[in-house]
């Protein structure tokens, strides 16, 4: 392998990816590009220039990618009403490919040969990180700290911290913080007592939602309207993708919305215990199931829900970049093309309840067939026998040479 002169590292300013920082520059004795994302974490990323500039980086690159990664990656994946294992909103996952993208293309423009990241070799991230860049460049070399070196816990990350003057941010006087990573759709928590999936995750860990007991007694009601399968305004208010995401945040965290404790089956093949929080997520999949209801073909609705738990797997793994999640995403949004209208929501102590939907020029309810009331001839309530015999047939058949063969 020729020597590495240049390398991206995306770097969030925190603890492990400053210890990185100097142990590319010690080991690899190479120059270091620093490339910082606004995702939407709602921490400053400005530190992160001063930090980097202080280990001596002249190449900075800190990207607002707020309105890319709500646009491009979170409202298509909402469109298929992704969720994971049945309980995860992907919020990790999601902003996966969007940072290999950025570090691809800081890389060619720099003149860069390599990048590097801090995702463990435990975890699913180097496996999100790497497919996509190698999809993307597929000549870039990777380094991942986490698969060379012998800094194999926290508490060794920090005393290499502190033996090379890195300062380390502590939450509340703890012995080591959490393992988090945020983003504009969610917040997630590792370490520590979760790692004991018995035991109840601290009141004091959750920093986007109050708890469903100290949510208000008073339900909070909310409009949301939609053009072809994305929330464009919020109680008739127009807003960007990234600020339907930071509204819903707000509004839903404070209703106790969006939290979550799982044990997910990760590629790399453990189980991992985590805790997250998708405020804006939670009210976001009710919400656009319930416009779908109304607006989708029956037989349309149901092949995205067949197809949906492997277009999650796609996302989860990290193949967004892949020509099968591609050609799933060309299906999906071609689904979208009539979901227009309102979907009415009612959030109280951590439930998303639809109050209603509605949708002036796609809905396909016809209250004059599904009424309970005289419907004046619209249907034929006999057409209803033949339909069911025919698709009785086959039991029936069967029924009856089971009961020759009996006697």
């Amino acid at each position: 392998m020729s020597k590495i002169n240049k390398v991206v590292l995306a770097y969030s300013g925190g603890l492990d990816t400053s210890v990185i920082l100097k142990w590319l520059q010690d080991v690899y004795q190479c120059e270091v590009v620093t490339f910082t994302a606004d995702l939407g974490q709602g921490e400053e990323v400005e530190p992160a220039r001063a930090k980097a500039q202080a280990m001596g980086i002249k190449e900075i690159y800190i990207d607002d990618l707020r309105e890319e990664f709500a646009r491009d990656f979170v409202f298509p994946m909402f469109r298929a009403n992704t969720i994971y294992e049945g309980e995860y909103l992907l919020g990790t996952s999601i902003a996966r490919p969007l940072i290999a993208k950025r570090l691809i293309e800081i890389a060619n423009e720099t003149g860069a040969g390599a990048i590097s990241h801090g995702a463990t070799g435990k975890g699913n991230d180097q496996v999100r990180f790497e497919l996509g860049a190698y999809a993307l460049r597929p000549d870039i070399h990777v380094i991942a700290p986490w698969r060379e070196w012998d800094l194999t816990s926290r508490e060794t990350l920090m005393a290499y911290a502190e033996k090379h003057g890195i300062p380390v941010e502590m939450k509340k006087g703890k012995s080591s913080p959490y393992s988090m990573d945020a983003n504009l759709l969610h917040i997630s928590y590792e370490g520590r007592v979760l790692e004991d999936p018995w035991a109840e995750p601290e009141e004091d860990m959750w920093r986007w939602t109050v708890s469903p007991e100290a949510a208000p007694d008073k339900a909070t009601y909310l409009e949301l309207t939609y053009s072809q399968g994305d929330i464009v305004a919020i109680d008739d208010k127009a807003h960007s993708p990234a600020e339907v995401i930071e509204k819903l945040n707000k509004v839903a965290g404070s209703n106790g919305i969006g939290r979550l404790d799982i044990v997910e089956n990760r590629y790399v093949g453990m189980k991992s215990r985590g805790c997250y929080e998708t405020p804006a997520g939670t009210v976001m999949m009710k919400a656009h199931r319930a416009i779908e209801s109304l607006t989708l073909d029956r037989e349309v609705a149901h092949l995205k829900d067949e197809l949906m738990p492997r277009y999650a797997s796609l996302i989860y793994n990290g193949y967004w970049w892949s020509p099968e999640r591609l050609m799933l995403q060309t299906m999906i949004d071609a689904s979208q093309a009539n979901v227009n209208g309102k979907v009415r929501v009612k959030l109280y102590k951590g439930n998303v309840i639809v109050v209603g939907r509605s949708s002036a020029t796609d809905s396909l309810f016809d209250a004059s067939i599904a009424t309970f009331e005289d419907d004046g001839g619209a249907y034929n309530q006999k057409d209803a026998e033949g339909f069911i015999k025919l698709n009785a047939l086959r039991m029936r058949i069967a029924a009856a040479k089971r009961s020759k063969t009996v006697k």
